[in-house]
């Protein structure tokens, strides 16, 4: 950045130090030329960027700040005071894991919706929306386990349409619940 302060010191008759100064008015002008300006660093060679490229580029950056929605949003990470530099480190690790799973649910729907990527239900009013994370885990979150017997197994309850296509996009089959491996 250009300094815009231009000063130097003086003496006067008796030899008392003094300090001259004033704006420069040139650097003022061409810091007001340049106002609202910045950088965007993109990993586009020169040869091959151009503005229009490096601004795609820069923007792209709107999914990694909607992770750190969720990352504050669904998952609730809240203040958590920890008094061993490994249990920070092993919290960390934990939510990152869980932002992993959470972000590869949604990436399933999304992928096995295809290039549509919307769908209804989701919303009480019907709308068609791309499927987020939230909400699928939302809708997922309603369902109930039947508790089986010997003879009979046990059975996935699924209460609502959007349920079962939230499973069938997820390649889970509910018909082939099985009791837990001891």
């Amino acid at each position: 950045m250009v300094s815009c302060l231009r000063w130097h010191i003086t003496e006067d008759a008796t030899g008392a130090p003094g300090l001259d100064w004033h704006f420069d008015q040139e650097a003022l002008d061409a810091e007001a030329a340049v106002d609202g300006w910045y950088a965007l660093l993109a990993g586009i060679p020169a040869d091959k960027a151009d503005p229009a490229q490096v601004l795609v580029h820069y923007k792209g950056q709107g999914a990694v700040e909607r992770r750190y929605h969720d990352f504050k949003g669904p998952l609730a990470v809240a203040p958590v005071f920890v008094q061993h530099n490994h249990r920070v480190a092993a919290l960390i690790q934990v939510i990152c894991l869980a932002l992993l799973v959470f972000c590869l649910i949604e990436r399933q729907v999304r992928r096995a919706l295809g290039p549509e990527q919307t769908m209804v239900g989701l919303y009480p009013d019907n709308r068609r929306v791309r499927p987020t994370g939230r909400m699928i885990l939302y809708h997922l979150g309603e369902l109930t386990l039947r508790v089986g017997t010997i003879a009979d197994q046990p059975i996935v309850q699924i209460t609502r349409g959007v349920q079962l296509h939230l499973l069938e996009l997820l390649g889970i089959e509910v018909t082939q619940t099985r009791w837990p491996q001891t």
